[in-house]
């Protein structure tokens, strides 16, 4: 049997959520829903990619744009800033 613990960090009591710096955000921010939607796209191409039969082409493609996804999750999981300490991945 599954035991299943529950976690209570009662951090987004306030209405906030923590971005990939650990700062906060509003849970109405509409990067939220952004990254929300950009992981549950990606993992669709997930299980697409596990059923398999598909042809070579779509399984690189599919590919190539799940990649792309996590990095389009993880910037939207970082706040804005006016400069960054490294170079861009993508302009």
């Amino acid at each position: 049997m599954v035991n299943v613990t529950r976690v209570y960090t009662r951090t987004g009591d306030d209405g906030t959520t923590a971005l990939g710096d650990l700062g906060r955000t509003s849970k109405n921010d509409p990067r939220l829903v952004a990254y929300a939607d950009t992981d549950e796209t990606n993992s669709v191409i997930g299980v697409a990619l596990a059923c398999g039969n598909l042809p070579r082409d779509v399984q690189e493609v599919l590919t190539r744009i799940q990649n792309d996804l996590f990095d389009v999750g993880a910037d939207l999981a970082m706040p804005l800033r006016a400069s960054y300490e490294w170079e861009p991945l993508r302009t």
